[in-house]
């Protein structure tokens, strides 16, 4: 089916009502009130409809009109979006790309940045891949990613420094050990340790921090993690930023003698290094501008 009317026709409408006036209008567009009269006109016997009253020099929709410039109003935003969209592939902007990030990062600071530039740059969708220990090396000297959020820098990639993440020890809070006012290490030797498991090949996993508990469950993220100590299956250290926004009583930060907490350094990094598209630096600079 052949369109009858052209979008820049519903342009001329959607000015016209927004002006109040042909004349206001047309200066708007930076076109003759004659050419706006005869825009209008045309439409309106295409359509069949009466679009717009002229009294005076005011120019107002009638009823008819405005029910069919809401209905336009959406196909002219997606026209310029469409535009938009154009634009950005034309300069060079990937359609895609992925962004590896430590389950260790806070996925605030990440998701914070992202929210306002995906409304910017409706050319590139993300994709976020979560990582831990070995596999969050492989992510970037395999170049899967294009940005990646890692703990210490791997060797020959540049990173600069990010966040820092609080790891505490953590249990049920009714559990026994939850009432005693201070712990030691050897208090954990016989209750079970919930770990989070190594994302990456079995060839190059990693461990990492204290792992004499008498027994494990391994889970395969901190969501997991949490969910098995609130319900009493054993003792974990968690970030703090998971426990601040989560822990609503039913978890017990514990005072260990000389083992109370550490940090973890957060920093980020271009895996790709020269060969980064415009699009990845761009979200890159973004989330360094976050940093304290």
């Amino acid at each position: 089916m052949r369109l009858k009317s052209t979008l820049e026709q519903w342009v001329t409408l959607q000015e016209i009502d927004k002006a109040g006036s042909i004349q206001a209008a047309a200066s708007s567009l930076n076109k003759s009130h004659t050419t706006l009269i005869y825009s209008i006109k045309k439409l309106e016997d295409q359509l069949s409809v009466k679009l717009v009253e002229v009294k005076g020099r005011r120019a107002a929709l009638t009823q008819q009109g405005k029910a069919l410039l809401r209905r336009a109003t959406g196909m002219l935003e997606q026209a310029r979006a469409l535009e938009e969209l154009s634009q950005q592939i034309s300069a060079g902007l990937e359609s895609e790309i992925t962004v590896a990030m430590d389950h260790l990062c806070d996925p605030s600071l990440l998701y914070g940045v992202m929210a306002d530039y995906l409304t910017e740059n409706s050319a590139t969708s993300i994709q976020v891949i979560e990582t831990s220990l070995s596999k969050t090396t492989e992510m970037v000297t395999s170049e899967q990613a294009d940005i990646a959020i890692i703990t210490l820098p791997v060797t020959n990639y540049p990173a600069e420094a990010l966040s820092i993440t609080r790891m505490l020890p953590v249990i049920a809070s009714h559990h026994p050990l939850a009432s005693q006012e201070s712990v030691c290490m050897s208090d954990f030797s016989t209750l079970c340790q919930v770990v989070v498991r190594d994302l990456g090949a079995k060839e190059s996993s990693q461990n990492v921090g204290w792992l004499k508990g008498n027994q494990h469950i391994t889970v395969d993220n901190f969501d997991h993690a949490f969910r098995a100590i609130e319900q009493g299956v054993g003792f974990c250290r968690l970030p703090e930023h998971i426990i601040l926004k989560r822990n609503h009583g039913q978890l017990k930060v514990l005072k260990v003698e000389q083992s109370e907490q550490y940090q973890v350094p957060l920093h980020i990094t271009l895996p790709k290094g020269v060969k980064t598209g415009p699009a990845a630096k761009c979200f890159y600079q973004r989330l360094l501008a976050t940093r304290d």
